[in-house]
């Protein structure tokens, strides 16, 4: 690792505003993120009914579920999008666009019509606004981890990065209050207002993301020239195998959340071990703590790297998908609270807030929106469809077809970690820590220089 392979971070000490650019970026991850789960909560809870009525309670949480898959399938294409516009336009306005676009398609989703209404037309309505919800999903999470990390410190990347991935457990919390309110209002209401109470929070992300600075390190890259032509086709070319690592990692991360929590809530619910709102306050519990954990667990790669993270969370994943069953079938809400907390807190979020410092650092500037949005996005294929997928396990195999999903899922994470290349390691943090030195003694001596010449 040489200290030029350093530079292509963005300042040594950050830029003035890093902060203020993690904040934007993470609240424009609340919004997202309250839109595109609040979705998933709704699936579980009401979508089955709603649009699919004809069907029995089972294959109804099927067709709702695939629904829910067909936006994580748009994902890679959204992310395609937004990862070429980043590296060819700049980070900021894939942040603007993303965020109207979301905005706009999860308030439609409150002014759809049901089934019982329009028929047919009802369900094809969802598919086609889960869609464009996707896309948006898809565009979001580039831009904004990028924003945050070109701007941050050497030192502290995990730390800022941690702050816009502590975004989507913040906002997981307010969906599912949202929805634990709500569950309480009559007929369709119930899930109806959820949606359209997201265009408040659009509105405030809209005015918060407009006073984002752009990137400095996308504004060397386009003041040298170095703008690439076609950067989803070059990172393909020359980074192919650190998409398909960060496809595996990310997927003990995305699709394991899908597994313990996506379908746990439905899990529980269909077998009578808990009401909604205990579901939903367990989650409400869980995504509190998860906004810690996730700045936490992402300071800590500052210490001790991003790969020791990854491996440690992939390898407790692994041996906890059976005792993630065995705790909730219990019946006992304590341990219901329990393991929705380790399942988040420890298995999701340490590997999101390993994620974020992690995948910008596996490719280089000029085409790192694409190369990281690829990574990132590609796995919520596999993720989108985990609920659907772990339902048939369960009509075949019972609860431990999704324990063993689960454990599974922890494995391709394991190799994933074990195979990708630490980005920062004991050399890294040593030039890291001596640029920073120099670089304080250089400004000591300009200042004592200028004090002299005052004199």
């Amino acid at each position: 690792m040489s200290a030029q392979r350093l530079e292509m971070r963005g300042p040594i000490r950050g830029t003035k505003d890093a902060r203020r650019v993690a904040v934007g970026s993470s609240v424009g991850a609340v919004i997202e993120t309250y839109d595109f789960i609040g979705f998933g909560t709704a699936a579980a809870l009401y979508f089955g009914h709603a649009f699919f009525p004809g069907a029995d309670p089972v294959t109804g949480t099927l067709a709702s579920f695939a629904t829910l898959g067909v936006g994580f399938a748009a994902r890679p294409l959204g992310g395609i999008l937004g990862g070429h516009l980043g590296d060819r336009l700049g980070r900021k306005p894939v942040l603007v666009g993303s965020l109207v676009l979301m905005g706009l398609a999860t308030f439609a989703i409150g002014l759809l019509p049901t089934y019982a209404t329009v028929g047919l037309l009802a369900p094809a309505l969802l598919v086609f606004v889960r869609i464009v919800q996707g896309l948006a999903f898809g565009a979001e999470w580039g831009g904004a981890i990028l924003m945050s990390y070109e701007h941050a410190p050497w030192r502290r990347k995990g730390k800022f990065t941690g702050i816009v991935q502590a975004g989507f457990p913040v906002g997981l919390l307010l969906a599912n209050i949202v929805f634990l309110y709500s569950v309480h209002l009559p007929g369709s209401w119930a899930w109806r207002v959820p949606f359209l109470a997201s265009i408040l929070l659009v509105a405030v992300g809209l005015i918060i993301r407009s006073k984002v600075p752009e990137s400095p390190v996308f504004q060397d890259v386009k003041s040298s020239g170095d703008i690439a032509r076609n950067p989803i086709v070059d990172v393909i070319r020359s980074d192919w195998r650190n998409i398909v690592r960060g496809i595996g990692l990310r997927i003990a991360e995305t699709a394991g959340y899908a597994v313990s929590i996506t379908y746990m809530i439905s899990y529980l619910h269909t077998t009578g071990l808990a009401e909604k709102s205990e579901t939903l306050v367990a989650l409400c519990i869980a995504s509190a703590i998860g906004i810690f954990a996730t700045m936490g667990w992402g300071a800590l790669t500052d210490k001790v790297g991003r790969r020791p993270v990854y491996i440690a969370s992939t390898a407790f994943a692994v041996l906890f998908g059976i005792p993630m069953f065995l705790m909730v079938n219990s019946g006992m809400f304590l341990f219901v609270i329990a393991t929705v907390v380790i399942s988040y807190a420890v298995c999701q979020n340490s590997l999101a807030g390993a994620q974020g410092a992690w995948f910008p650092e596996l490719f280089q500037a000029r085409t790192r929106s694409s190369g990281a949005s690829l990574a990132y996005q590609i796995s919520a294929m596999v993720s989108g469809f985990t609920p659907f997928i772990t339902t048939l396990l369960f009509m075949w195999l019972g609860w431990m077809g999704p324990a063993l999903l689960f454990s599974a899922y922890g494995a391709i994470g394991l190799w994933a970690a074990l195979v990708t290349r630490e980005t920062w390691g004991l050399t890294e943090r040593r030039l890291a820590a001596e640029a920073e030195a120099s670089a304080s003694d250089d400004m000591a001596h300009c200042t004592d220089t200028t004090t002299s010449l005052t004199k």
